[in-house]
């Protein structure tokens, strides 16, 4: 299997794994795709303008995610990539739709992760880092 092939499944498990209909996600699938020493960092524009982050541990992220998840269908679809490899180390620009049905015509937001990842000798590849952005005004998806 190439490093492109074994790099692509975690990415798609990261995305099955926040997908699906309202209710509880499995969040032992961690496992599958995140390193256990991973950050997942969200970004955004704050109400001064400023744009600001928060940085999470996967159990942070799992705390802070679980109501809305248990209150909304909620689809995050992968629409681009980019893998680049070097050694034990890869970065994944992860362009995405997300909806609260496959169906919507069109989404609610699109967005990139820009995902880093770390091919441990025992676990294979697994992310250490994510951090996301949103398009909106004067930022758009370019094309990979």
């Amino acid at each position: 299997m190439s490093e492109e092939h074994s790099i692509g499944s975690v990415i798609d498990e990261m995305y099955a794994m926040i997908s699906g209909p309202k209710g509880p996600r499995d969040w032992s699938r961690q496992a599958n795709c995140f390193h256990p020493g991973a950050r997942q960092i969200r970004t955004w524009i704050g109400e001064d303008g400023r744009a600001t982050f928060r940085s999470m541990a996967l159990d942070d992220y799992a705390r802070d995610t679980t109501p809305f998840f248990a209150a909304n269908d909620f689809f995050e679809i992968e629409i681009g990539r980019r893998i680049d490899v070097m050694g034990n180390i890869a970065h994944v620009w992860s362009a995405y739709e997300a909806r609260s049905s496959l169906g919507d015509a069109v989404p609610e937001r699109r967005g990139v992760n820009s995902i880093q990842l770390f091919k441990d000798p025992d676990l294979g590849w697994r992310i250490m880092a994510m951090i996301w952005d949103n398009e909106r005004e004067g930022v758009a998806i370019a094309p990979f």
